[in-house]
């Protein structure tokens, strides 16, 4: 198995991350979909990361359906997703808040960092904002009072644990002045500690 991607993409990290908890042996290749585009574009011609190519050569693209196959690649008591209907249900809504936070934060830096400013559109960017904030009020009411030593699920970390924790480490390293931790200490608090643990150590973001 073959994950084709940067680790400063949360997308790539929240793969690599949950390949590394479900135990599966894979080879990470750190190609830019930036500065090796045509690289990139040669492995997989949509250039878009992560991209994953399985044993067979079947390839995936979009995080969130490569997490979907390894979950059913795995034994069921390794699977990162809950098997109850109504768990499953509350993992699905907290991930997608995560992810959605992770595009805010990437909308916010492609418009701020890379757009002149002379092209930047300011209501634009503050809608973004609104949006990013919002996910993350979401997320903070969600786990308040649940980030003791057990994770959101049981003992066992599962996929909403791992991306709620990218989520938050991306955006504190891409906009470290934008989302003051004090207003979110759960989150903070939460990522920290999952930051902690070997399979984040192993991937680091920078």
């Amino acid at each position: 198995m073959q994950l084709i991607g940067m680790m400063d993409s949360p997308y790539v990290r929240r793969v690599a991350i949950s390949l590394g908890v479900l135990g599966l042996p894979f080879e990470h290749r750190s190609v830019s979909v930036f500065r090796h585009f045509d690289a990139f574009a040669k492995i997989n011609p949509v250039v878009k990361a992560p991209t994953f190519i399985d044993d067979d050569g079947t390839m995936l693209i979009d995080s969130s359906l490569i997490l979907d196959y390894l979950d059913h690649l795995s034994p069921p008591e390794k699977r990162l997703m809950p098997a109850d209907t109504g768990e499953r249900m509350k993992a699905l809504s907290l991930i997608g808040f995560a992810l959605a936070a992770c595009e805010k934060t990437m909308q916010n830096v492609y418009e701020v960092s890379l757009r002149p400013a002379e092209r930047q559109h300011q209501p634009w960017i503050e809608r973004v904002q609104t949006q990013l904030f919002a996910a993350y009020d979401r997320l903070e009411q969600a786990i308040a009072g649940r980030e003791g030593n057990g994770w959101l699920f049981g003992d066992r970390l599962l996929q909403p644990d791992i991306t709620l924790a990218v989520a938050w480490r991306f955006q504190q390293f891409m906009l470290p002045d934008l989302v003051d931790p004090a207003r979110y200490p759960a989150l903070a608090a939460f990522s920290k500690r999952a930051e902690a643990l070997p399979e984040f150590v192993a991937t680091p973001l920078e």
